[in-house]
């Protein structure tokens, strides 16, 4: 889902107001023109390609993409190693290792090769032709995320081109099933383990650089993430004939309970990460959401503001679980009432939250003993965070104060799930960051149709992350 944009461009500023100082201070500076412009010219012709590699999840077929990875990794003498773990699926690794005789511990750059399905009849373009038009680069994934495992594979080829200097090993992860199951993850902690060498670092999507009217709102880290927690919704009730209605069919009163659980608002609640990230905005909204932002927690008593919070998608989700109906089925005929209507509830869960509590709240909701609410889940899977006090944090901080000059950069907890989740346990501080911007219309075609990044950003955003990296491995 992320990337990386221009120097120029991610501040805003043109060249002219570009400062020497601000040059001097990014170690991409130091890259020669020519080279930058290389790089650029590549990230292009490769994102291209990427792009237009079918891995919808499902069936997945990743292994077309570790074939183009690993071609270019081959090409360029870094090493890598392919797996196929599964028919079709598989993770690639590669590592550029340190230079110094005593090494700190590595850092990884995780992304994920598969993509969600898409219908090309509501696309402007076919969603696997990596079409340039308009200014944009068109194609699934294009925000989520085969736009930011391109930025990391030019960012592997510039150390290794550039000779940069590492006092810990690099090393690039592309893996399967992030859109699912995860098992590419899964299967590479279970059976490669130490490839990830005792990882100090990891950088994953997951990060929002917020684009309005030109300039960076905020340069958001996601430093940890809503848990998901799946519930399916059967009502049961008499079936029959379809000409003959009754009241108490089990489409009707799946029906009734889905509009109570519609209706049901979660309570809120403020997490010190999302309370750091209201105050740091602050001072770019209104008198009255500034005062409101700066004590949330008082906020939130306000009838005002909850109808306020409940209409804004973007703060919404930061504090409350949320519940959204995504599936439903019933009879397979249109004149046979079914004994049986379901639906699926997204539902997810802020760290720290109880799901007991969430079914528990749920079920009473629905008040009915013909409907019934479980999991889908297997396991809950216990949400987890990321601290900020540490190199790897400050060197973002750094860095995009450099693109973002006066841009807060603030932590941030995401709506969806990222795969920082599995990583952190293994004791590996885990960020989203993402080095490309994007407004809110082109942020929401993640997932959706159209879904394009701008042709500027995928040309110079390798810059961002390589500055990022650099700071943190570098000598």
């Amino acid at each position: 889902m992320l990337g990386a944009m221009a120097v120029l461009l991610l501040s805003g500023q043109s060249a002219g107001q570009t400062t020497k100082q601000s040059e001097r201070a990014t170690a991409s500076s130091r890259v020669s023109a020519e080279h930058l412009q290389q790089y650029s010219d590549l990230a292009v012709t490769w994102m291209q390609e990427y792009l237009r590699i079918d891995t919808t999840n499902p069936p997945g077929n990743e292994m077309r993409a570790v074939a183009f990875y690993k071609k270019i990794l081959d090409q360029e003498g870094i090493e890598n190693r392919g797996f196929e773990y599964a028919a079709g699926r598989g993770d690639l690794w590669a590592r550029l290792p340190h230079t110094t005789s005593a090494a700190k511990r590595p850092i990884i750059l995780l992304n994920h090769m598969d993509v969600v399905t898409s219908d090309a009849s509501h696309w402007k373009v076919p969603p696997f032709s990596g079409e340039i038009r308009d200014g944009y680069m068109w194609g699934r994934g294009a925000q989520d995320m085969k736009d930011e495992g391109l930025a990391q594979l030019v960012v592997m080829v510039m150390l290794k081109r550039e000779k940069v200097a590492l006092d810990r090993d690099v090393i690039f992860l592309a893996v399967s099933d992030e859109e699912a199951d995860g098992t590419g993850s899964d299967w590479f902690i279970e059976h490669q383990r130490d490839l990830l060498g005792n990882a100090e670092f990891l950088i994953n999507e997951g990060g929002e650089n917020l684009l309005e009217n030109g300039k960076v709102k905020y340069v958001g880290v996601d430093v940890g993430e809503k848990t998901t927690y799946w519930l399916r919704v059967v009502a049961h009730g008499r079936p029959g004939h379809g000409s003959r209605p009754n009241p108490d069919s089990a489409p009707n009163r799946l029906v009734r309970a889905l509009d109570r659980i519609i209706a049901y608002r979660t309570p809120m609640r403020v997490l010190p990460v999302v309370e750091e990230f209201l105050r740091d905005m602050a001072p770019q909204e209104s008198p009255e959401r500034a005062a409101e932002y700066r004590d949330v927690r008082k906020a939130i008593a306000d009838k005002k503001f909850q109808e306020e919070v409940e209409k804004d998608e973007s703060l919404n989700f930061l504090l409350r679980d949320t519940i959204s109906l995504t599936m439903m089925g019933g009879s397979e005929q249109t004149n046979v009432i079914p004994p049986e209507a379901w639906a699926n509830l997204d539902v997810r869960i802020l760290p720290g939250g109880d799901p007991k509590a969430v079914l528990e709240a749920v079920r009473r909701v629905v008040n009915d003993p013909n409907v019934s609410v479980e999991p889908l889940n297997r396991a809950f899977q216990v949400a987890n965070y990321s601290g900020t006090d540490n190199a790897l944090y400050a060197a973002i901080r750094e860095v995009a104060g450099k693109y973002f000059p006066g841009t807060p950069v603030v932590p941030h907890i995401t709506s969806g799930y990222t795969e920082n989740q599995r990583y952190r346990p293994l004791g590996i501080a885990s960020y989203g960051f993402n080095p490309y911007t994007a407004t809110d219309e082109e942020g929401n075609t993640e997932h959706g149709n159209d879904e394009r990044i701008r042709v500027e950003e995928v040309r110079r955003g390798p810059r961002v992350l390589f500055d990022v990296v650099v700071a943190v491995a570098g000598r």
